[in-house]
């Protein structure tokens, strides 16, 4: 039977591949580092770098919400990152966006490098800068949508287009809008990674990352690196996203709905230059945007009147909190120039605009009331 997402995320994706003796409502932490076997031959699990029964219900569940034939757990997102460009060998070509995570840039330019990977930035909201940067040698397109912090939008069907026709993998960064809002496997991604610290998770509270495979050969090949390397996600961490996971679709309706609230009053305040959020129509990827999701997500970005605003903001905020990291229960404050992407070149985040007038803002479940006055009363001289 097939169940919605809502129920998949309660419940999990199908009927579990193991099951506990007593039959527990909650998923059990089993919180071994290896398993007995009867005799050779016997016994599904062995080591829990390799495979946790706790771990592989979390797996189930995420590859079911992706619509993907795997999901490999990871220690971190950067975990997950790192080993998806384990694939790939020296000399190999790779696109990126030019706007992503400060970490995922610091990964490119200091470890992808070191290793002999040709990593081009690119910006990958127009199709023909993405076409024009393919060489014979390009094995990869990857991209985050909505990017971070700019939230700029890629068209997923035209990356993949381009990508199909260079043999290469489309490899999706889909963390702000997770697959509640947003699948790109189904839009012909190959690859989808996640910092499911975030979102996924929920609750500040644990560190996690994702990669989820369109088919069972990529999830193998995947694996294999996560095993080999040791990045795994530890069975109490699975248990604890697990639970996060339960009430995503709750939590990112409400976080939505306050966000778009948010954006449009602060489209209105003085000392607000600009917003970025996608579920703003004038926003230039809200159409493509529109086209590929079933919504905006709960991150904004304000571009303030000045550096001394943004600081003053950031010192005077009662309720958010000022502190790097996204997508939790709590609305969180980032200064993205010295936090996030502190990482990133700074001819890079100039040309991107990621100055000191830069604010980013994960939306979460206060009442939008509360938050909107609790900013504007920061912005405020």
């Amino acid at each position: 039977m097939a169940y919605s997402f809502e129920t998949q995320c309660v419940h999990g994706g199908e009927e579990r591949t193991w099951r506990d003796g007593e039959r527990s409502v909650s998923t059990p932490i089993y919180q071994s580092a290896t398993f007995f076997h009867t005799q050779i031959g016997h016994g599904q699990f062995n080591y829990t770098r390799q495979d946790n029964p706790t771990r592989l219900h979390l797996e189930e569940t995420v590859a079911a919400l992706e619509g993907g034939a795997d999901a490999i757990a990871f220690a971190s997102g950067m975990a997950a990152i790192a080993a998806v460009f384990e694939l790939f060998r020296p000399g190999d070509h790779i696109i990126v966006s030019e706007d992503l995570y400060g970490g995922t840039t610091r990964l490119f330019n200091n470890v992808s490098a070191k290793n002999g990977l040709l990593v081009e930035f690119v910006d990958t909201c127009d199709a023909e800068k993405i076409r024009n940067a393919v060489r014979p040698e390009t094995k990869a397109i990857y991209v985050e949508t909505p990017s971070n912090p700019m939230m700029n939008v890629t068209d997923l069907r035209e990356a993949r287009r381009i990508a199909a026709a260079a043999n290469a993998l489309l490899i999706v960064d889909n963390t702000f809008m997770t697959p509640y809002f947003q699948k790109p496997l189904t839009l012909g991604a190959d690859l989808v990674v996640h910092s499911g610290t975030k979102f996924l998770a929920g609750h500040n509270d644990t560190i996690c990352g994702f990669v989820v495979a369109a088919t069972k050969q990529l999830g193998e090949d995947v694996r294999l690196i996560g095993k080999t390397t040791g990045g795994m996600l530890s069975p109490f961490d699975s248990w604890l996203v697990e639970r996060g996971i339960k009430t995503l679709a709750v939590r990112l309706e409400r976080e939505q709905e306050t966000a778009l609230k948010l954006a449009r009053a602060l489209q209105e305040n003085p000392h607000v230059k600009k917003v970025y959020y996608v579920g703003l129509p004038e926003h230039p990827g809200y159409a493509v945007n529109k086209g590929q999701t079933t919504g905006f997500g709960a991150m904004l970005s304000i571009r303030t009147d000045s550096e001394e605003t943004a600081l003053r903001a950031l010192r005077k905020v009662r309720l958010i909190t000022f502190a790097e990291s996204l997508g939790g229960t709590e609305s969180l404050i980032t200064y993205p120039l010295t936090q996030t992407h502190d990482s990133v070149p700074e001819e890079q985040r100039m040309r991107l605009g990621i100055d000191g007038s830069l604010l980013r803002l994960s939306v979460g479940l206060e009442d939008a009331r509360d938050l909107l006055a609790d900013i504007e009363q920061a912005l405020e001289e």
